[in-house]
């Protein structure tokens, strides 16, 4: 119970008030006096009406004194208590232990639903009902016999316009003996609580149960200090009531006993009560059947059904627990989190589930340099047979299922590989893995990199262990849904087409009956159920499979597989799964179906050489694979190891004696055996490309210099050592020794050349150049032709004079002017310039210096 709900028990128990009935006809009504109605007639005890909701509680008497039958009536809802039992709507309850209390278990019949507004449970040594439509609840004491008492409980503002026995106002007797020890707390009230006592034991002399009930009710309302608190038991002769179990009576106790599920139960707020405890320093184990009682380090733990001692480990894939006093203590999850992406059926890397709305190409998750695209296919609500993968760098590679053959592609920044028949996968080089189902139909599966830089975004969510921010849109606001959320992280327009419901009346049927085999607590998933609930993957199987279109049986498998996947990523094993379902799949050629299939070392290619697959951390999976002891050629045909061929840089090679690259070699059991000699000179080492494959092409200075080509190869021969190179001479050097070439000749590092108003320095096998003063030259020759400083070129044939160049800027004063005159000469086509001016001034306005030039021929050019 929380601290506000705490306070607000605590404020109902001061204004609430009570009506009693006990022994053979006593009533204490909401207000004054008690009085005593002895009769076996039914009465109304209280009935009201509030918020439109009746209440109705009718008691009746047997001939023993006792109540014999209870009548309540909430919300249409009537119960009947009678011979010791509990009709809801005439379907018998029974009451049973769990937990910290005891709650109402069905029978035998089914749950009445909605109606039901109100909960019963043990109190104390008394049964309680409580409704949850108002404060107001009915707590009685069930004996042989009957009920001996029973009170009503409700708020202070509730008691006005009430009829029925609760709202009268009368006096009555009491029993003069055994008043005599209340004196000092009912004073002067003492002879009317003696009319009552008398008149409740009138004719029921005999009921040990009718007397006791009255005698503890005056007991209690003396309380715990008065004097009679502590005799009345001894003067009555009435015993205490009897415990099940290990249980033992408590006059004043806790209603609530402390147990193993919870030792320290926080039901405060209700008035301690007569109740049945545990002796002092044990609880209740409440995982046992019977009533049992148990130090706390004692205590069992339960998981899944199944009951753990103190001690005792249970272990998934993922975490390790140990029980420890009725506690599980577990390790931290090992498992990193993982984005699902199954169909429609979205989980993000927190944990979220929701469901795509649209058929349409959406961006599933993207960093800082890495995309992931993924295309649903127009017909279904699948995704089509591309899923791509792009990695921004100097370069971008795109990995496409379709494009991939049952051996692995090292690319620069990922590694891709078939897993087994069903599954491929990529690991890339900062951290992220992807695993993707290709058939039936593909899914995905992405786990994103571990010490990741900056937003990680997309339908994926942001991998922050914070769900209430997955929804965090493409434009970075948090939507409230996932339909405007996952729209926004579409790549082009995209229109919600994807049924949020069954759309197929046969399909569901088909559906709804083949997915409950998830739910089947006998059925072949059943060891899975305590680890992962089944409803998200029942209720994703029905939708999938109803709105499948033509293969259902496809449909369903794919829905139960992913369930069996989930499972398997625990390390809970559910054995043959396919077979139980009808969803069994047959191999091509001799491969064999297995749900452990694993990549490293599977094919005749691993065997030439290390398999890059064997170092990557990938789980078992389902899928086609050979058998132990073969290995996958070319071919696809799974063979023992003598007969696979060998993998080299250069080829493939049978097995049997070859030479290649002049050495003689031995293909066997997949491996390729050469000599070592090459005869190398000039500090260079033998490179075999066949058992260490290395860039050859980029072991020169002269590469240095030269562009990058994606997929350079390996050529067998002498090559300089690990972070050598060859350099212009043919010597090894390291690459700050590296030489460089210009126009031919060959200059060592730290050497200069001056060209084209450039210094240039030789470095690590390439030049590194600086711009320098450069003069510029104008040119003005033949007809009309125009050279700037800047080199640009252009024709004018105008026939005046013009300012060639000068520097009298603005209002500025310049130092010189140069100006040339064209007219028109010989033939009149051409423009000559008939006359060049120069002006020169060291200072002043006044020329110091004019100079003119005059020339005539028609064929001269001027510089």
């Amino acid at each position: 119970m929380t601290p506000q709900q705490r306070m607000l028990s605590v404020c109902f128990l001061l204004v609430s008030v009570t009506c009693r009935t006990f022994g053979s006809g006593v009533i204490q009504p909401f207000k004054g006096l008690g009085y005593y109605v002895r009769s076996n007639c039914p009465f109304t005890l209280t009935r009201f009406t509030h918020n439109r909701v009746e209440y109705d509680i009718t008691i009746q008497r047997g001939d023993n004194g006792l109540l014999v039958q209870v009548e309540i009536t909430m919300n249409k809802v009537r119960t009947v208590l009678q011979n010791g039992s509990i009709l809801v709507e005439k379907k018998r309850f029974v009451l049973k232990y769990e937990s910290t209390k005891l709650v109402l278990h069905l029978k035998k019949t089914a749950c009445i639903g909605n109606l039901i507004s109100f909960h019963i449970f043990q109190y104390g040594i008394y049964t309680r009902l409580r409704s949850s439509l108002l404060p107001l609840s009915v707590t009685w004491r069930s004996v042989p016999g009957g009920i001996d008492s029973l009170w009503v409980e409700l708020q202070q503002e509730l008691s006005t316009g009430m009829t029925g026995l609760c709202g009268k106002d009368n006096a009555t007797s009491v029993c003069r003996k055994f008043f005599s020890y209340t004196l000092e707390c009912l004073q002067v009230k003492t002879p009317h609580y003696i009319q009552l006592c008398e008149a409740n034991f009138y004719s029921y002399e005999k009921s040990k149960y009718v007397g006791c009930a009255f005698f503890k009710e005056i007991a209690l309302h003396c309380g715990n200090n008065s004097y009679v608190w502590q005799k009345w038991r001894a003067i009555t002769k009435c015993a205490e009531p009897t415990c099940p179990g290990d249980l033992v009576y408590k006059e004043e106790g806790d209603a609530f006993i402390p147990s193993c599920s919870n030792p320290n139960p926080s039901f405060s707020g209700q008035a301690i009560t007569s109740t049945c405890v545990c002796p002092k320093g044990k609880v209740l184990d409440d995982h046992a059947e019977d009533l049992h009682c148990v130090s706390v380090p004692s205590c069992p733990c339960v998981f899944s059904g199944r009951t753990y001692l103190t001690g005792d480990i249970r272990k998934t894939k993922c975490q390790a627990c140990i029980c420890d006093g009725g506690r599980w203590h577990c390790s931290e999850n090992s498992c990193p989190g993982g984005c699902h992406i199954e169909g429609q059926f979205v989980t993000t890397f927190d944990g979220k589930k929701y469901v795509v709305p649209g058929k349409c190409t959406y961006v599933a998750s993207q960093g800082l340099n890495w995309t992931i695209n993924v295309e649903f296919s127009g017909k279904h609500a699948s995704i089509k047979r591309s899923a791509s993968l792009i990695i921004y760098t100097e370069w971008f590679r795109y990995i496409n299922t379709k494009s991939l053959t049952n051996f692995s592609h090292f690319l620069d920044r990922a590694l891709v590989f078939w897993q087994s028949s069903m599954y491929v996968e990529v690991h890339t080089s900062f951290g992220m893995k992807i695993q993707v189902q290709v058939s039936p139909e593909i899914q995905l599966y992405i786990t994103p990199p571990g010490n990741h830089t900056g937003m990680i975004s997309g339908l994926c969510g942001n991998n922050n262990n914070d769900t209430t921010d997955d929804f965090t849109s493409s434009s970075g606001i948090i939507e409230n849904s996932p339909e405007p959320f996952a729209l926004s992280w579409s790549v082009g327009p995209c229109t919600p087409n994807i049924p949020p419901t069954c759309i197929n009346t046969d399909n569901e049927i088909f559906a709804d009956e083949k997915c409950s085999v998830l739910n089947n607590p006998a059925g072949i998933f059943a060891k899975c159920h305590g680890y992962i609930p089944t409803d998200q993957f029942h209720t994703a199987c029905i939708l999938r499979t109803c709105n499948c279109g033509t293969s259902l049986v496809q449909c369903l498998c794919v829905a139960l597989g992913n369930y069996a996947k989930a499972c398997a990523s625990l390390g809970v094993e559910l054995g043959d799964w396919r077979k139980a379902t009808n969803c069994s799949l047959t191999c091509e050629k001799n491969q064999e179906f297995s749900y452990n299939v694993r990549a490293c070392n599977h094919t005749c290619r691993s065997l030439s050489g290390p398999d890059l697959r064997c170092g990557q951390e990938d789980a078992p999976v389902e899928g086609c694979g050979c058998p132990e002891g073969t290995h996958l050629n070319q071919g696809q045909i799974c063979t023992p190891k003598t007969e696979c061929v060998c993998h080299h840089h250069g080829g493939i090679t049978p097995p049997g004696p070859v030479v290649i690259d002049g050495r003689q070699c031995d293909c066997k059991n997949g491996k390729l055996h050469c000599s070592e000699d090459c005869g190398c000179r000039n500090g260079k080492v033998c490179v075999h490309c066949s058992e260490y494959p290395v860039k050859t092409a980029q072991k020169t200075c002269d590469s240095l210099s030269k562009p990058l080509v994606a997929n350079m190869t390996c050529e067998s021969g002498c090559y300089c050592p690990h972070d050598q190179y060859e350099d212009h001479h043919g010597n090894c050097v390291s690459r700050d020794n590296c030489t460089c070439v210009y126009s031919g000749k060959v200059f060592r590092a730290g050497e200069t050349v001056k060209t084209n108003c450039k210094k240039c320095v030789c470095g690590q096998g390439q030049w590194d150049c600086t711009d320098e003063p450069c003069p510029g030259t104008c040119q003005v020759y033949g007809n009309g032709h125009y050279q700037t400083f800047d080199s640009k070129w252009y024709r004018f044939g105008g026939h005046c004079q013009y300012t060639l160049v000068e520097d009298y800027c603005g209002s500025q004063n310049g130092t010189f002017s140069l100006r040339v005159e064209s007219v028109p000469c010989c033939d009149e086509a051409l423009t000559c310039s008939r006359s060049i001016i120069l002006d020169l001034q060291v200072s002043g306005s006044i020329p110091k210096y004019s100079l003119t030039f005059i020339w005539w021929s028609c064929y001269a050019n001027f510089y």
